[in-house]
């Protein structure tokens, strides 16, 4: 009988918990959201934050919050969220990053697969090796003979030891057989790669495509398998340096246990954001394509690409700075 009586609240108890987690979602939201990007403004992930934010806040109808909290190589924005109430109201822009974290930090204070709910997905795109138009390199072949010409004088700017855009580049370091040197950003490193105080980054395409149409950067190459639609007539690395590919994602995720029937109404309504025409045609426009995807989707995806990445890191034997 004790037993029976236990299956039985244990069963009254998760109809209950369901039960609250529906009325939550039916409710919500009732207040502002916010969106805790661990980047500093300007950033790739920050854009498309920001240009998906406000389409989401009109169907929504309730204020949506961007709030950068740069630092660690995206740990310590990701830290405040994991450490946030789950009621879906503090959200997380999630990246590749992350994923790389995983196996490049011993002690991260959180566990990426465990402390946070996979949202939505928000846009995947290419890296571009751009340089300052006084390199004098015109193509990738160029630049790898130019650096080895000149090894340890070119600096590359990223936004971090182990951020996406440090790991494309020591993995082309090592693929390439050219000694570069990382100088790592905690703000934006557009103006100074602008200026010329360093040379050379792989920035992500949605950062960069608007300084490449103007002139004030140059392409050399992107890191996908294919070509980029948005910057016709541009190489890949693997053209010059056969087996390399790279590229970046970023994505939505809320503490976890935040309740299903909330996540359930944020990836329905950012895939909504995503599927729109005009959304596509943008992010076309930046580089990079929808990244459409259930919440059971993006965690196998970010589980796949944890395992990926560790290989990458291990292999170029990268190093938290």
């Amino acid at each position: 009988m004790n037993r029976r009586r236990f299956l039985h609240l244990a069963a009254v108890a998760a109809a209950l918990a369901g039960a609250a987690g529906a009325a939550r979602a039916k409710d919500y939201p009732a207040r502002p959201l916010r969106i805790v990007v661990p980047y500093p403004p300007g950033i790739a992930p920050d854009i498309a934050t920001r240009l998906v934010s406000q389409a989401l806040a009109e169907r929504l109808d309730q204020q949506i919050v961007v709030d950068n909290r740069p630092g660690g190589a995206s740990n310590i924005g990701t830290e405040i969220v994991a450490r946030a109430p789950a009621d879906g109201y503090t959200l997380l822009t999630l990246t590749t990053t992350n994923t790389i974290n995983v196996s490049l930090y011993r002690d991260l204070g959180f566990d990426l697969l465990r402390d946070f709910a996979p949202v939505a997905g928000l846009v995947r795109l290419p890296l571009v090796l751009v340089v300052n138009p006084a390199v004098p390199a015109a193509t990738l072949a160029e630049f790898v003979a130019y650096a080895k010409a000149n090894p340890g004088k070119i600096n590359y700017a990223s936004v971090g030891s182990g951020a996406a855009t440090n790991v494309a580049g020591e993995l082309f370091k090592t693929m390439a057989g050219v000694n570069l040197v990382n100088v790592p950003y905690r703000t934006s490193y557009m103006p100074d790669l602008i200026n010329g105080q360093v040379q050379a980054a792989f920035t992500p395409i949605l950062q960069s495509v608007g300084y490449i149409r103007a002139g004030k950067l140059r392409a050399l190459a992107v890191t996908t398998a294919a070509p980029a639609a948005a910057l016709p007539g541009i190489a890949t690395v693997a053209q010059v340096v056969p087996g390399y590919e790279a590229a970046v994602w970023d994505a939505v995720g809320a503490p976890a246990h935040t309740p299903r029937g909330i996540v359930d109404k944020l990836n329905k309504e950012i895939n909504a954001v995503l599927a729109d025409a005009k959304m596509k045609a943008r992010l076309a426009d930046l580089g990079g394509e929808p990244m459409l995807m259930t919440p059971v989707e993006l965690g196998a995806y970010m589980a796949a690409e944890t395992e990926k990445w560790s290989g990458i890191v291990k292999l170029a034997g990268i190093k938290p700075e």
